[in-house]
């Protein structure tokens, strides 16, 4: 037997289950009484604040949890941002925190691997601060339309 689990969303907030953008008019509480997928709005990374390479994973994971039925397209992307930043990055602690996530990922913990990438953002800011100005992200912009695509196809 699954427990519920209780969700506090406050007024005006987003909050995504299952695919599903839900914005409430009043503090509202949500009892989850299966396994649900969901996202609080203020939890998610806008494309605009992609503006790393560890930020770019967390935006595709994040998309994974925003559009589950999308996983599989989305994974693709992944895949290869992953294998690409496990190669690239230098500092040990970044290398290790991108494994575990990686690990995560593959298990379908999806939250526990944005927690980890999300860890990762003052290392990479630190370590690499003004390496990445000058670099073309891509991957918010490809996830964010991989994304709007499965959408619009399901309102059509």
């Amino acid at each position: 037997m699954s427990s519920s689990f209780k969700l506090a969303v406050q007024a005006n907030q987003k909050v995504f289950i299952n695919g599903a953008v839900i914005r409430v008019d009043r503090k509202v509480g949500i009892e989850f009484l299966n396994n649900v997928t969901f996202l609080l709005g203020s939890h998610v990374l806008q494309p605009e604040d992609v503006t790393t390479p560890l930020r770019q994973l967390y935006f595709v994971v994040q998309s994974m949890l925003i559009d589950p039925a999308n996983r599989p397209n989305i994974m693709q992307l992944y895949r290869g941002m992953s294998s690409a930043m496990l190669g690239a990055y230098q500092d040990p602690q970044i290398q290790h925190g991108l494994k575990i996530a990686d690990s995560e990922v593959m298990s379908e913990r999806d939250y526990d691997a944005l927690r980890s990438l999300k860890g990762l953002f003052h290392l990479e800011a630190e370590t690499y601060a003004g390496t990445f100005s000058s670099l073309g992200l891509l991957a918010a912009d490809q996830a964010n339309e991989t994304v709007a695509n499965s959408m619009a196809s399901r309102k059509g």
